[in-house]
């Protein structure tokens, strides 16, 4: 016999969905407000944080400050060098991390947070410019601020409209387009970011074809006369599933796969010469290209591997499985 608490799962289940649809509705309304809000002092702070010759100082307090070290951590890793200070922490020795050359940029809902007193006068006191993240304009940090943005008094989220659920998701996604806009800025590449990340699934991606590839004697090589009773031997002993076929001057002129060897197999395959079977334009890549972007020719082509070329020559060569193993996909 069922109990009675089994049979309220189905109507809990659906207020459950109900309420996280009536959450997720009102964070996004209020990011609409928001991308409507954006006018020139966003740009004015953009040019400030970017022509900063120290570094971003973000600092905030309680949910305000759990957001303000996520912005920070993505400023440092797209390029706008970056770090949180604790504002409670800031007047016990803590304003020494800020220098003349930073910029602050200070979050607080209220613009009343008192921890950020001292970080304020600090920043008044050496002619540091303060870039404000409030909803307050008439705050003590919306008027302290040199540029202020100011965030629209959307909905919270939250039933009794006291937990930050929406104000700390449209300062999440400002600090996001400050980001953004900043990396524009600078023409911050996917090269660059990979510097930043060089761990986990990211930082494989971002791995360069050239840190993956067969090289030198793994290669499968072959000249253009060369009988296919060789080039099978040569593509068996190098396992890679196919062969590069070389000219004189040692420029890949074509490339055979064991699709090439299916395809002809009934054609007195043995007695015919590379060139006879060779795709004479084959897709090439160079040892520069990102492993994600190798991945997606491989993707888009349905091939399971690449030569990596230079000046014309084989360097390289790349199999579906070494992205595999790298942890690329």
């Amino acid at each position: 016999m069922p109990r009675p608490t089994d049979q309220k799962i189905p109507d809990t289940r659906a207020a459950h969905l109900a309420s996280a649809q009536r959450t997720l509705m009102l964070e996004i309304e209020g990011l609409k407000q928001l991308a409507a809000s954006l006018d020139g002092p966003f740009t004015e702070a953009v040019e400030q944080l970017g022509e900063a010759t120290g570094r971003v100082i973000v600092t905030g307090m309680g949910k305000s400050g759990h957001i303000a070290r996520k912005i920070a951590a993505t400023l440092a890793s797209t390029g706008t060098p970056a770090h949180y200070v604790h504002p409670g922490e800031a007047s016990h020795g803590d304003l020494g991390m800020i220098t003349s050359g930073d910029v602050i940029l200070a979050l607080s809902w209220s613009g009343e947070t008192a921890e950020l007193s001292s970080i304020i006068s600090h920043a008044k006191r050496f002619a540091i410019p303060l870039v404000a993240m409030t909803a307050e304009a008439k705050s003590a940090l919306g008027t302290a601020a040199d540029i202020g943005l100011f965030l629209p008094r959307a909905e919270e989220a939250c039933p009794n409209k006291l937990a930050p659920t929406t104000s700390t998701t449209m300062q999440l996604a400002l600090g996001d387009a400050l980001a953004m806009a900043l990396l524009e800025r600078k023409g911050f590449s996917a090269r660059d970011f990979s510097v930043f990340h060089p761990g986990g699934k990211l930082g494989a991606m971002l791995r360069h074809v050239s840190e993956v590839m067969h090289t030198g004697d793994a290669l499968p090589l072959a000249a253009p006369a060369t009988p296919m009773s060789e080039v099978l031997l040569v593509m068996s002993q190098k396992s890679l599933g196919c062969a590069g076929i070389v000219d004189g001057a040692g420029k890949l002129v074509g490339v055979i796969t064991d699709g090439d060897i299916r395809r002809n197999s009934g054609e007195g395959l043995l007695g015919r010469n590379a060139s006879d079977i060779m795709n004479r334009s084959p897709k090439t890549v160079a040892p520069g290209l990102l492993a994600s972007e190798a991945v997606k020719i491989l993707n888009e082509k349905k091939i399971t591997s690449l030569f990596v070329v230079e000046d014309g020559r084989p360097v390289g060569l790349v199999h579906i499985h070494d992205f595999l193993k790298a942890g690329v996909i």
